[in-house]
C-alpha cells in the first residue's frame, strides 16, 4: 500500500468517524431533550399503570409527590391498585398532550380517556374520568444532572372528585 492510499484511507475513516459521531450527537441531543423526556415518562407511566405495574408505576413518581387530592406517593399506587383491580382489561388513551417546559421543570396537560372491561365499577370509573373535560396536569422534575433523570411530583385535574375512603 502506497503512502498515498494510506493517507486516502485514513481521510475515508477519519471523516466517516467524525459524520457517524455527529449523527449519534445529534441523536442523543433528541433523545435526551427535556420535551421528549417528560413525553416519554408520561408515556411509560401511563402504561405501567395500564398493565398494572405498581413497582415500575412507583419508580416514576418522586420521593416528595404529592397531588390535589391528598396523596402521597405510596397512597397513590394504593388508590390505582383498589381502583383499578375492577377491570378485567384497561387502555389509557392521552387526548391532545401538552408540555409546557421550565428550567429543570416540565407539564404535562392533557385529557385522558379510559375504555376496558370489567364490573359495574369499573365502568362507572370510565364514565367519571371520561367525561372530564378539564385536562390532567402531571407535573415533572428533573433530579439530578442526568437527561434522563425526571420523576412525578404532582398530578391535578380540578374536575375530579375522588372519594377520601380509598386508600
Amino acid at each position: 500500500m502506497t503512502a498515498e492510499q494510506t493517507d486516502t484511507t485514513f481521510r475515508y475513516g477519519f471523516y466517516g468517524g467524525l459524520i457517524l459521531a455527529v449523527t449519534i450527537g445529534i441523536w442523543l441531543a433528541r433523545l435526551w431533550g427535556t420535551e421528549n423526556q417528560v413525553r416519554l415518562h408520561t408515556e411509560h407511566f401511563l402504561q405501567r399503570i395500564e398493565e398494572r405495574d405498581w413497582a415500575g408505576a412507583g419508580n416514576h413518581l418522586a420521593i416528595n409527590y404529592r397531588d390535589d387530592w391528598g396523596d402521597d406517593r405510596q397512597l397513590m399506587i394504593n388508590r390505582l391498585r383498589l381502583g383499578l383491580r375492577f377491570f378485567s382489561s384497561l387502555g389509557i388513551t392521552p387526548k391532545n398532550p401538552q408540555i409546557h417546559l421550565e428550567a429543570s421543570a416540565a407539564s404535562w396537560k392533557g385529557r385522558i380517556e379510559l375504555s376496558g372491561s370489567g364490573d359495574e365499577m369499573a365502568m362507572q370509573a370510565i364514565n367519571e374520568i371520561n367525561r372530564l373535560t378539564t385536562p390532567f396536569e402531571l407535573r415533572w422534575e428533573k433530579q439530578s444532572w442526568k437527561p434522563w433523570d425526571w420523576k412525578l411530583t404532582k398530578v391535578s385535574n380540578e374536575e375530579l372528585r375522588l372519594p377520601a375512603e380509598i386508600y
